[in-house]
């Protein structure tokens, strides 16, 4: 059993081990840790009865069940075309700068992540972004500056 045995066990207890079971399992792990190990897959595969494959391509499926470390931050940026029309590029731009990383990249203190994802569903607020699990939308460089700050001064 990997470092994180008693984690995917409880998880097993609390949603049980059918193939419906797999989804939570796995977001629970990533609400717990903010990424899917491997030795995690291959558990929750043993725990489910299912194969390591399966159980590693929905996990690789979905872009909010990371499958690698993450900053303590996650920042997504929508990278629809109507967030691309509304300044996207700007955008990144002004947190890559600030942040000192590139899209893809986590900040080496493993504060921050960058990510692009598709739609957030804010289109009319466009462009939008999520922090972890927080929505901002109708961003500005200026905005961004001030958002990226606060989170910058918290622990």
């Amino acid at each position: 059993m990997s470092p994180n045995g008693n984690l995917i066990r409880e998880l097993v207890e609390k949603h049980g081990r059918s193939r419906t079971s797999l989804m939570p399992i796995l977001q629970g792990v990533v609400e717990r840790q903010n990424y899917i190990a491997d030795y995690d897959l291959t558990d929750i595969a043993k725990e489910l009865d299912l194969s390591a494959a399966q159980v590693y391509g929905t996990a690789t499926f979905y872009s909010f069940l990371d499958t690698v470390p993450r900053g303590k931050y996650i920042i997504r940026v929508c990278k629809t075309i109507t967030c691309d029309m509304h300044g996207k590029k700007t955008i990144v731009q002004t947190l890559e700068n600030m942040l000192k990383i590139k899209v893809g990249e986590t900040t080496q203190n493993k504060k921050f992540t960058l990510l692009e994802t598709n739609c957030l569903g804010w289109c009319h607020k466009s462009p939008a972004m999520l922090i972890n699990d927080e929505p901002y939308t109708e961003l500005t460089p200026e905005r961004i500056h001030d958002i990226i700050a606060d989170f910058m001064n918290k622990s």
